[in-house]
């Protein structure tokens, strides 16, 4: 195992903060990068030995996604005749992959270029790298064991055999813990997740009383995200990765419902040192039920944005013909800031989006 000579970032971003691409602030970063190539190295070949196929999926299509609270780019697609045609940069590789699918791929990944506006952060970037896969034919146990697998053929890359992040730390190589929504509700909330499941004053009031603080009227969607950030995530991937799983299937748009539980979906998240890694479904193929979801999810948008995207008509038709398959979105600017200690997203990332003072 190698290791790159990390210098992590112990002052706060000023704006005197050198930029990026400063001698200084390279010859800081420079060792997270060299990192950042050995992992994607690394992970190129455990999807090789998988059997799998490298995609290279473009960055412009119809929608940008049709999640309420995602945020695309748009742009115009001018032809020579002057006509406007409106397009986003993508916000994952998903609707391309799934059409890739549906033409008869059946083990695919791609390190893919994803954009998405009202992100930035320590742990997010508007332009990052997704590394998604799909596998036809398996299920999600097999992808909740890849997601595994990813995180600790990057620690071992990347020459620290731990990840961490800020103090906390994770021993990719321990066993998982896996933990449904319901018990994790139980256990790091105090709450009793399957009485209020379509009940949003419910939850709010459960919330309430356990110090959680909600809008007047918030939405089932809003009260479960303000607990889930604020005592749940916080407690996973300590010590070791943490799988979460079996989510309300209102929170799964994509997902099939668990049959013997259709109120539940079989979607995935893997975490570490408190930070999301991975998303992971079993893939929804009814089209009918895809559309419903999308269009309740626009509603939603225009409601809380007073803006909607339009949906992929191709995209829709493609999951119509999809066989069953299970795939992942993982983070992998995160994943090597994990495996690095890196201090920051923007520490992993070459030329990072100039956003003020970053660096």
């Amino acid at each position: 195992m190698a290791w790159y000579g990390f210098a992590p970032l112990e002052q706060p971003l000023t704006p005197d903060t050198p930029t990026w691409w400063s001698p200084e602030a390279h010859a800081r970063r420079r060792g997270y990068l060299v990192a950042r190539g050995a992992i994607k190295a690394s992970l190129r070949a455990w999807f090789a030995s998988e059997g799998f196929t490298e995609t290279e999926c473009g960055q412009l299509q119809a929608s940008p996604g049709n999640e309420a609270h995602l945020h695309g780019f748009e742009t115009d697609f001018i032809a020579e005749n002057g006509a406007r045609t409106p397009l986003y940069l993508n916000t994952s590789p998903e609707f391309a992959m799934k059409k890739l699918i549906a033409a008869g791929e059946t083990r695919i990944f791609d390190f893919a270029r994803a954009f998405r506006n009202r992100e930035t952060g320590l742990r997010h970037a508007p332009e990052f790298t997704m590394l998604e896969w799909y596998r036809v034919g398996e299920g999600i146990d097999t992808v909740m064991a890849d997601s595994a697998a990813l995180a600790r053929a990057a620690a071992e890359a990347a020459g620290t055999g731990m990840l961490a992040f800020r103090g906390a730390v994770c021993d990719p190589f321990a066993a998982p813990e896996v933990l449904t929504l319901t018990d994790a509700f139980a256990r790091h909330a105090g709450i009793d997740l399957e009485p209020v499941l379509t009940d949003a004053a419910g939850l709010a009031a459960a919330a309430r009383k356990e110090g959680v603080e909600t809008a007047p009227g918030a939405s089932w969607t809003d009260v479960f995200s303000a607990v889930l950030v604020t005592r749940i995530e916080p407690q996973l991937g300590q010590g070791r990765l943490t799988i979460l799983h079996r989510y309300p299937i209102c929170e799964a748009a994509l997902s099939r419902p668990y049959p013997e539980d259709p109120r539940f979906a079989e979607r995935f998240e893997l975490y570490a040192c408190g930070i999301e890694l991975a998303n992971g479904y079993r893939e929804l193929t009814d089209a009918a039920t895809l559309r419903a979801r999308q269009i309740a999810e626009m509603d939603l948008k225009q409601q809380v944005y007073g803006e909607r995207y339009p949906l992929d008509e191709d995209f829709i038709a493609a999951v119509a013909a999809m066989p069953e398959a299970s795939g992942v979105a993982l983070g992998f600017d995160r994943l090597v800031m994990l495996a690095a200690h890196a201090s920051q997203i923007s520490d992993v990332i070459w030329t990072p989006v100039p956003l003020g003072a970053r660096p």
